[in-house]
């Protein structure tokens, strides 16, 4: 037997050392390096079979390589599908995270039990009796897809050889262990020498792989740091567990864009798909409130509308408070000195609250007068009229500046039976006429003028 060698890895970075020491050089934090012992390489589990059968890479002449679409596999889930691009490319791996509870498999199980390719679904944390017990309460029948309780990976895809499955869904990557590496399950060498051998797999006989990973108190999927750049997609699951909604978007995707995004709530009978977001974003409610306006915002190619909520009182302990939830705190003070500079409203002595509904995060610039008229109208106590919606840019000179796409927005506001929308006058209005109508400003002076006097 070949001589075994250790080495020492960050087990939050996954940053390799040849000796032990107190701080790591990458990530620089203190007490994360240990020692691994790796053993020398077997051979690779697909040999001979597979992996043996396809050609050798070849150079090609960049003007002979095709460039055909790849067909992809429909997850019969509408907002999955958007997330991807279009659903699942053959011979992918695509990495889901999210917090403990949140419902990631949940999630895949329910989309195991939908679609009707042949799926093999490994799960290294849970029972066979346990799946069962969640899959009829997600979908009573379901005779495409095979549950496997397995942890090695040679185990696996000697299963995986015998059943051909179409699909095959690991949960999680952090309960995976290869004979390759003597080390715990979840240990970083481990992590890095399991995908490996899932991607070998994977390309090999362009079958999808759906890998279920763990993430850090930090937010970020736990192990190294290589695990998210092997794999070709990388989507996050968020959303707190004591509410109902659940919000799916891709950190990274090799096969579509990363600016998509997809809803659901979650029942007692499994993840719901939300199809039209803006509705559940926004307060039913008949009364007037100050402090609330709605912004028309861009997610991907998804229009949604969204509520932003301001509570402004007077600093009670000296130091005025600065809090946002879902919206940028350091694009909120920037927005507090343009009122307090160009506009004339003293907000330096107060304190400041925003919210932005439904636990979304926003980063389109164009909500930026929605949030002015929120904190406006939390400042005066005077509510905005609930058939107004805001689409516009705040400068640094107190000018309202236009955004893009605002005939996708229009649209959107129109469906949800909004009456006007405040605009950038120096906005390219579309040539078709709407029914909505649109109240051109160009500074914050002039909105203003048009919703509190």
């Amino acid at each position: 037997m070949a001589k075994s060698k250790t080495s020492f890895f960050c087990q939050n970075c996954g940053s390799a050392f040849t000796k032990w020491q107190g701080q790591c050089n990458s990530c620089k934090e203190w007490n994360t390096i240990a020692e691994e012992v790796i053993t020398k390489s077997t051979p690779d589990p697909w040999q001979g079979s597979a992996l043996e059968k396809t050609n050798a890479a070849q150079p090609q002449r960049i003007a002979d390589i095709s460039i055909a679409q790849t067909p992809r596999l429909s997850t019969h889930d509408t907002e999955l599908n958007r997330v991807l691009g279009g659903g699942l490319v053959p011979g992918s791996l695509t990495l889901l995270g999210g917090e403990p509870g949140i419902g990631k498999s949940t999630l895949m199980l329910q989309v195991a039990l939908k679609w009707p390719h042949k799926t093999l679904y490994v799960s290294g944390e849970e029972s066979a009796q346990q799946i069962k017990m969640r899959a009829d309460r997600l979908s009573p029948s379901a005779a495409n897809c095979l549950v496997l309780t397995e942890t090695k990976t040679q185990n696996i895809f000697r299963h995986i050889a015998q059943e051909n499955p179409q699909v095959v869904v690991i949960d999680s990557i952090q309960t995976l262990q290869t004979d390759e590496i003597d080390s715990t399950a979840g240990s970083i060498s481990q992590i890095r020498a399991t995908t490996a051998e899932l991607i070998k797999f994977a390309k090999a006989t362009q079958t999808p792989v759906l890998l279920i990973g763990h993430i850090t108190k930090d937010g970020h999927i736990a192990g190294p740091k290589i695990l998210e750049h092997m794999v070709d997609t990388v989507l996050q699951f968020e959303g707190d567990r004591h509410h109902v909604y659940r919000i799916i978007r891709a950190h990274k995707n090799r096969f579509g864009s990363t600016s998509e995004l997809g809803i659901y709530e979650m029942l007692s009978n499994g993840l719901r798909q939300v199809n039209n977001p803006s509705e559940l974003l926004i307060s039913k409610t008949d009364e007037d409130l100050s402090g609330t306006a709605i912004a028309a915002t861009l997610e991907g190619m998804r229009p949604l509308m969204i509520e932003i909520q301001a509570l402004v009182s007077s600093a009670v302990y000296g130091t005025p408070q600065r809090s946002a939830t879902g919206y940028n705190l350091k694009r909120l003070n920037m927005i507090l000195a343009v009122l307090e500079k160009r506009v004339g409203f003293k907000l330096g002595a107060k304190d400041v609250f925003l919210n932005v509904t439904g636990g979304i995060q926003v980063d389109d610039p164009a909500i930026d007068l929605a949030v002015v008229a929120a904190i406006l109208s939390s400042n005066i106590d005077a509510p905005v009229d609930r058939s107004i919606c805001f689409a516009a840019e705040i400068g640094l000179a107190g000018e309202v500046r236009p955004v893009s796409r605002l005939d996708q927005r229009i649209l959107e506001a129109e469906k949800l039976g909004f009456k006007r929308m405040v605009v950038s006058k120096h906005s390219k209005l579309p040539k078709e006429r709407y029914s909505i109508d649109l109240i051109q400003v160009t500074k914050v002076h002039d909105m203003v003028r048009h919703l509190f006097t």
